[in-house]
């Protein structure tokens, strides 16, 4: 009996919201800059609550974001959405095993909060998780999004519009800042970048800005996973021949 009492105080809905406070302490300053960067961009305070609401992926609006302010159209903007969050499948079946067997709508309900950090205090949980647990975690984090990005766009609001103006450059800073780290300790990364950007270079020329993002960010991808293959048996291959000359 204390068994199956601790395990439900432990996985109860409460208990995720508790586990879950850490992730809406961190969505704090990022979704502050989100509403801000908003409100430059254009986006009335119920725009960029909506997309909050609705999209709840801080990559995917930041990126929306950047598509906008270029003027690309709006099935451009959904299907870069689809291709940053496409790993959203893997984390739905990974958590799919893990969590409590139930109704299939209360798992499409969380499903839609399941963000990297959503997914990572979940998952990591000992044990198998309730379905309590995750709305928890997924609300307090979905709330802390929501409204802070809304606090960013009355903030930004308040600022001089020459000010506003001349701070519409922080998308770009905010997208160097995120990639810097992985530049550093990935020399892929860097390549996956600079390929990309030439692309892009190249197709905007003959095509809208956002298709040419997009294609540009396929074919990057698709080369580098083609040339990474070659270069893991090479390497292999230079390996053994110098533990065979050995």
């Amino acid at each position: 009996m204390k068994a199956a009492l601790s395990w439900s105080n432990e996985h109860s809905f409460a208990a995720g919201m508790k586990d879950g406070t850490s992730i809406a302490l961190g969505y704090f300053p990022a979704a502050i800059t989100f509403g801000f960067i908003a409100q430059t961009t254009g986006l009335t305070v119920l725009e960029t609550l909506l997309m909050s609401l609705f999209v709840f992926a801080g990559a995917a609006q930041y990126m929306s974001l950047s598509l906008l302010a270029a003027g690309t159209g709006a099935f451009e903007i959904i299907f870069t959405t689809f291709i940053v969050n496409i790993r959203h499948f893997l984390m739905s079946a990974s958590l799919n095993e893990k969590a409590e067997a139930d109704h299939p709508l209360k798992k499409a309900g969380y499903a839609f909060g399941l963000t990297d950090e959503v997914f990572a205090v979940t998952s990591t949980k000992e044990g198998t998780v309730s379905t309590g647990y995750v709305y928890g975690v997924f609300l307090i984090s979905y709330a802390s999004w929501v409204v802070h990005s809304g606090v960013g766009h009355a903030v930004g609001q308040l600022l001089p519009e020459t000010l506003q103006q001349s701070l519409t450059f922080a998308l770009y800073a905010l997208f160097i800042a995120l990639l810097a780290p992985s530049l550093k300790k990935h020399r892929k990364i860097f390549f996956l970048a600079a390929l990309a950007a030439v692309l892009n270079s190249i197709f905007a020329f003959i095509m809208a800005e956002g298709w040419a993002i997009i294609l540009a960010t396929l074919i990057a991808a698709a080369v580098l996973e083609f040339i990474e293959p070659h270069n893991t048996e090479q390497s292999s291959a230079k390996t053994k021949n110098e533990v065979e000359s050995k």
